[in-house]
């Protein structure tokens, strides 16, 4: 049997690269919230612009990262929030809309069905207005529940 050129297993590769990642939603464990809530859905059933926000995660997944070019929509976080990805969309009055996602490319490895897209959790602010460093604060404690087990915990 004749060994396939580094070219072809390349282009293989790009192309299963290529291949639609999973949208999951975090939910949380019994041990940390005995009702399993979960957050980033809870954000978007409030949420005036949930479907706004879910065509970006959407989008994000179908490109699948790191190619997708945000536009100004899907943003890697920095600093403390190094890890998040942010999905951003503005409503009415301008308002500011978040979606924080964490990104995981082995998502086999840690009970997922493949790469895919974790939704954490949502917040808004006022046009021109910042999170407190008690919201993110909060964001990074449910990162890291949810990066604590392994399967991950995901709503199924």
């Amino acid at each position: 049997m004749a060994k396939k050129s580094s070219v072809h297993t390349a282009q293989s590769d790009r192309t299963q690269s290529r291949d639609p990642w999973l949208i999951h939603f975090f939910r949380r464990h019994p041990d940390d919230d005995p009702g399993q809530a979960v957050p980033a859905r809870d954000y978007l059933d409030e949420c005036k612009v949930a479907a706004r926000l879910l065509a970006v995660v959407k989008a994000v997944a179908d490109t699948p990262p790191p190619a997708f070019a945000g536009g100004g929509k899907w943003e890697a976080m920095h600093d403390d929030m190094a890890g998040f990805y942010e999905a951003r969309v503005d409503g009415p009055q301008r308002r500011h809309y978040r979606l924080f996602c964490i990104l995981e490319r082995e998502g086999s490895d840690l009970g997922l069905r493949g790469p895919g897209v974790v939704l954490i959790t949502g917040m808004d602010k006022p046009f021109r207005s910042t999170f407190s460093a008690s919201d993110y604060e909060r964001v990074r404690r449910l990162g890291a529940e949810y990066r604590s087990r392994i399967p991950r915990s995901v709503l199924r």
